[in-house]
């Protein structure tokens, strides 16, 4: 996968010309309520150490806010859209999602990114 920028100085635009990319990245955000953190850590290592081996997963990682305790987010990384989708049908996300959804103090984000860099699997 490649990747082209042009600079348009006439209009003071910078336009990004990309074949078409299916490496995915999703940050999930989550607030945690705080009698729950421990269990929910806890919860989401167990997912993180299952989600690391699925076919397609780049990076999963689990990273808390360092003036928020109560609040993580999850940084999920896949070779294509498909193998993110397939991580929702697993066995170790139904039970992680089902485990820690009344850990949450409000509904969890989900944003989706395109991968820029790197752009080859070789190099994650």
């Amino acid at each position: 996968m490649k990747f082209k920028s042009s600079l348009n100085l006439s209009s003071n635009h910078l336009t990004l010309l990309k074949k078409p990319a299916d490496m995915i990245v999703t940050c999930v955000y989550v607030h945690v309520k705080p009698d729950e953190v421990n269990s929910f850590i806890d919860a989401t290592i167990a997912n993180h150490l299952e989600s690391v081996r699925e076919h397609g997963n780049l990076r999963f990682d689990l990273i808390q806010q360092a003036d928020d305790p109560c609040r993580f987010m999850i940084y999920e990384a896949y070779e294509s859209g498909a193998a993110a989708a397939n991580h929702k049908t697993t066995t170790h996300y139904l039970r992680w999602r089902d485990i820690v959804k009344d850990y949450m103090a409000e509904p969890r984000q989900g944003v989706k990114y395109n991968i820029i860099e790197p752009n080859d699997r070789t190099r994650w």
